[in-house]
């Protein structure tokens, strides 16, 4: 598998490529409904509202309800696209998700933005870190976690266009680095390397993509030669290239901006567990809420910054040289 070309353009919400991935789509599809809660311009559907009045559909704050009409919508035969807050989204309307959407197997997307903890001063009841390990014991259910507002457009595309069944697209709301190009080679269901090494795997999802990336240069000064991989996609995972990697490098990092509970570094350490035993370090929140304050600060606080990063990887090499003394 090919590296992906990356380069540092300019900093952008997500919520910017999850708007234009919704539009691009609906510009060539009439059946894509998009149907909100009372937010509109926060999650980066205010476009469509505005060139498609007759398309979007305003439920108020009532998530629940929301998810249960839009799959009435995929019943009828309409590609419904349903965002507001990943705390609500993915954790208020559990039940509907299950039911009446995945037991069903509809066609809808479900977008959870404000994810993770960089929502900032919105505090912990908007800060979604449990998101990922609600939503991926549901059959049926693909969940995507891109990392960067370019990723987000193309992928959104996708989901509408070429997959079948429900998907949750993950999402947040500050601006982070864009980093990834338009024609980069994407699939859903298949990671993607951005760095090879031989030394120790960093397995990342969402805006952790960047931090990772910069933690591999941190290492490099240090003569560690790490391997960055990207799992946009948190379900169906990619066991291939984490396997092909691991078996390699012989340790692993994970990294998301999510309970180290029940996400990507819990899919990762079963992945390991069945097929290839290697020793892991978690970077994640550590079984807490979020709370107030500014996104930077709140990411250096929780240690999900490249500099944790770099500091589990050297942990584990520290580990790998005392085992061979």
């Amino acid at each position: 598998m090919e590296i992906i070309p990356y380069k540092y353009q300019k900093d952008e919400s997500p919520k910017t490529g999850f708007g234009s991935g919704v539009m691009n789509a609906a510009r060539k599809r009439s059946e894509i409904v998009v149907l909100g809660s009372d937010i509109t311009a926060s999650v980066g559907l205010d476009q469509f509202k505005s060139q498609y009045p007759d398309r979007f559909y305003s439920i108020g704050i009532a998530e629940q309800n929301t998810v249960a009409i839009a799959a009435g919508m995929a019943l009828s035969g309409l590609t419904p696209v349903v965002s507001t807050y990943a705390a609500f989204s993915a954790m208020r309307a559990l039940d509907q998700i299950r039911i009446s959407v995945c037991y069903n197997n509809l066609h809808l997307i479900i977008g959870g933005a404000h994810a993770g903890i960089s929502v900032g001063p919105d505090g912990a009841t908007h800060q979604a870190l449990e998101d990922i390990a609600a939503l991926r014991a549901i059959p049926n259910l693909t969940i995507l976690s891109p990392c960067d507002s370019t990723q987000t457009n193309i992928l959104t595309q996708l989901a509408i266009n070429q997959e079948n069944g429900p998907i949750y697209i993950r999402y947040g709301r500050e601006p982070v680095p864009v980093f990834t190009y338009p024609n980069q080679e994407i699939e859903i269901g298949k990671g993607q390397y951005f760095k090879r090494g031989h030394d120790v795997t960093i397995i990342a999802t969402g805006n952790m993509v960047w931090e990772s990336i910069q933690a591999a240069t941190i290492l490099e000064q240090q003569q560690i030669s790490s391997e960055v991989i990207n799992i946009h996609t948190i379900k169906p995972i990619d066991k291939k290239i984490i396997l092909e990697s691991v078996r390699k490098t012989g340790r692993v990092v994970t990294a998301e901006e999510h309970q180290k509970i029940g996400g990507l570094g819990s899919a990762v350490a079963e992945i390991l567990a069945e097929n290839h035993p290697a020793p892991i370090r978690f970077i994640g929140v550590d079984n807490k809420f979020g709370e107030s304050g500014q996104a930077d600060e709140l990411m250096i606080k929780y240690g999900l910054k490249a500099s944790d990063i770099a500091l589990a990887a050297m942990e584990l090499m520290k580990q790998k040289n005392k085992g061979n003394e």
